[in-house]
């Protein structure tokens, strides 16, 4: 489709020297039809014509320079006078450099320079002996509120332009606070189902690989004995109920995905803890628990603690040569702490300061930030210990 060009679409307004060009041309007709009308009657000959066309070219030059061509104009009224000419007023022909130099922030020059040619005619006019009352009470003031006008008038356009481009400005901005918002949202968004995910589908990984070993160990002899054979049967079991709540887990975050409204699924809270500590019973970990919450918990830290725990724990069997883990959630002073401790290979002397963080730690420690709260890893002397703290004041 062809592009129709900025100038030509309907409504947009003209470009800046047309506009100066009509006014030159209605500057320089203005002054010559008073020039020609010679209330006088001194009959003025060519030459005066040209300070009509002087008067307009300076309209060409006035956004450049305002304070110049209020100036020249004044110049050329006194010149014109000067020259015998016959009287056209001082209003008429300094009116529109008066509104530009006005328009484009230079009042100051405007009103002193009007104030000083208004000054001079009224002296001239009074010395060459016309009427002082006729001069005082009647032709000056006109001319006075005639520059006001226009000065005014240049101040109006000025300050409309200036509004105009301080909302257009405001938009813009608010336009790019939106995008920024938009964008956070989605980022937000698209973090939360990664967490989502690596929690879930890891957790599930770590369990049926773990399982699988077992199993593969239970059957490796042929024929294998009975117990090994319910070994292999218990390790299958667990296998096909962690893929089924993997692939439902997987359901919804799909679900989520495509839904305009969000997740629907249910809210993970303190109370199934038991189904995240579940893998590491089956591991042969020993699994203690320790829950002392007397008030009501958001939503969402409930759910942080629950993805915490979970995936403290799959890194437990991940990578601890352990055999014991412990669960502690407790509230206190408004707020509410979990921590999960295992007795793993014992670690260097000194304790590292800074722990490696792979993207479960990081998850993690992203969980806690979200919601106002703290997190932290590290390796003890015996074991590794994760901890996190969470305001009980947050909204759910």
């Amino acid at each position: 489709m062809e592009q129709i060009p900025e100038q030509h679409r309907t409504g947009a307004p003209p470009p800046p020297w047309a506009i100066d060009l009509l006014l030159g041309i209605g500057v320089t007709l203005t002054v010559s039809l008073f020039i020609a009308a010679d209330i006088q009657g001194s009959e003025p000959d060519a030459w005066a014509y040209l300070w009509a066309v002087g008067l307009g070219g300076l309209m060409l030059v006035r956004r450049r320079y305002p304070v110049l061509v209020v100036v020249l104009s004044a110049g050329a009224v006194i010149s014109y006078y000067a020259a015998g000419y016959p009287a056209i007023g001082v209003a008429v022909p300094l009116a529109a450099a008066a509104f530009s130099a006005a328009e484009f922030g230079r009042m100051g020059a405007a009103i002193v320079t009007c104030s000083a040619v208004l000054l001079i005619s009224v002296v001239y006019r009074v010395a060459s002996g016309q009427d002082p009352a006729l001069v005082l009470w009647f032709d000056a003031p006109g001319h006075a509120l005639l520059l006001a006008a226009a000065i005014a008038l240049g101040d109006g356009v000025r300050s409309r332009r200036r509004l105009r481009q301080q909302a257009s400005e405001i938009a813009a901005l608010t336009a790019e606070r939106s995008a920024r918002n938009a964008e956070r949202r989605a980022l937000a968004e698209r973090l939360a189902i990664a967490r989502e995910l690596h929690d879930s589908i890891g957790h599930a990984l770590t369990v049926v690989t773990l399982h699988a070993q077992i199993a593969e160990e239970a059957l490796a002899v042929d024929p294998p004995p009975r117990r090994d054979q319910a070994r292999a049967r218990d390790a299958i079991r667990v296998i096909v109920d962690t893929t089924s709540s993997c692939f439902e887990d997987l359901r919804r975050t799909v679900g989520r995905l495509r839904s305009a409204h969000g997740s629907t699924r249910p809210a993970l809270r303190i109370a199934d803890l038991d189904t995240a500590l579940t893998s590491a019973r089956q591991a042969g970990l020993d699994v203690r628990t320790r829950v002392v919450v007397r008030s009501p918990i958001p939503v969402a830290v409930e759910t942080a603690i629950y993805r915490i725990v979970q995936e403290s724990v799959t890194n437990v069997i991940r990578h601890a040569d352990a055999t014991r883990v412990e669960v502690d959630v407790t509230e206190m002073e408004g707020m509410i702490a979990v921590s999960i401790v295992d007795d793993g290979a014992p670690g260097p002397s000194v304790p590292p300061p800074v722990v490696a963080e792979g993207s479960g730690v990081a998850g993690m420690r992203e969980r806690a930030a979200l919601l106002g709260g703290s997190f932290s890893a590290e390796r003890l002397t015996t074991g590794f210990a994760v901890r996190a703290s969470f305001p009980l004041a947050v909204i759910a």
